[in-house]
């Protein structure tokens, strides 16, 4: 099979996604006659590697953010300030969809590599605040597409976090690619770095291998101590965490088990 003939049929498929996206059909809500995206439209390899060039936007400093973009809300509502807890891949959307009406006064953010996810994710959130534009509801919601692991100190102060997720990330199986888990011994100290003393980070996964390799990383770091099954099974959160999100979803219907642990940012030194 020729290379001439390969490039060929790339651009045809190219070319008939576009086309399906730009005809996207949306599923309708009984109660309202705003249209939410399908999946369906938003196909997206389920992986993607963070060491690639994405050519992605990001400030070069957090200062350089400009959060109404982001949340119009602002405009009415600047009081909310920036962005607090952060859903780190975020897939299609579940935990910040459930977290806004539980948390209306932080403004919540989703962070997601995938191009067509992220997509997704825009979409839906601004359908929903269509659905309820007379209470002004998933204002306080939004994502954008960036990649963690390498721009994250971009984006955030220091100490603005209250609230950091990570829920179900990808669990690269290799040991050659456990360097791009999202937690590792570099990387805990930047998310120690831009979350508050006292903030928390909230993990769960389907993968022991992966739960332990994020206990063992984030015990191991002097700035988090993990919290405790009583201290879990009452916070909202790790309820929402363990039910809403869709791979959450796939993996009760599965029946397959859900690891948690939180950890507590203890005071600096």
């Amino acid at each position: 099979m020729s290379t001439e003939y390969k490039r060929e049929q790339y651009r045809k498929a190219q070319e008939e996604k576009r086309k399906r996206v730009q005809n996207v059909e949306f599923d309708v809500p009984a109660e309202s006659d705003v249209q939410l995206p399908r999946k369906r439209y938003y196909r997206q390899r389920a992986h993607s590697n963070p060491f690639s060039d994405h050519n992605l936007e990001y400030p070069r400093k957090p200062s350089d953010m400009d959060w109404t973009k982001l949340y119009p809300v602002l405009r009415e509502r600047p009081e909310l300030g920036k962005p607090t807890v952060a859903d780190i891949g975020c897939g299609f959307g579940g935990l910040l969809v459930s977290l806004s009406p539980m948390l209306p006064d932080k403004l919540i953010l989703g962070m997601e590599i995938r191009v067509q996810v992220t997509n997704y994710v825009e979409d839906r959130i601004i359908a929903l605040r269509q659905q309820n534009i007379d209470s002004k509801g998933y204002g306080n919601i939004s994502v954008l597409r960036g990649n963690a692991m390498k721009f994250l100190p971009n984006f955030f102060e220091k100490g603005q976090l209250e609230k950091i997720f990570f829920c179900f990330p990808d669990p690269h199986f290799k040991q050659r690619k456990h360097k791009a888990r999202i937690v590792t011994t570099t990387l805990s100290s930047e998310y120690a770095y831009v979350l508050q003393p006292g903030g928390i980070i909230y993990t769960i996964t389907d993968v022991k291998d992966l739960h332990d390799w994020m206990v063992e990383h984030l015990e191991a770091h002097p700035l988090f101590e993990r919290l405790s099954k009583k201290w879990e099974a009452q916070d909202d959160c790790v309820k929402i965490m363990t039910s809403d999100t869709e791979e959450g979803k796939k993996v009760e219907r599965n029946s397959g088990d859900k690891f948690v642990a939180c950890f507590r940012r203890l005071p600096n030194p």
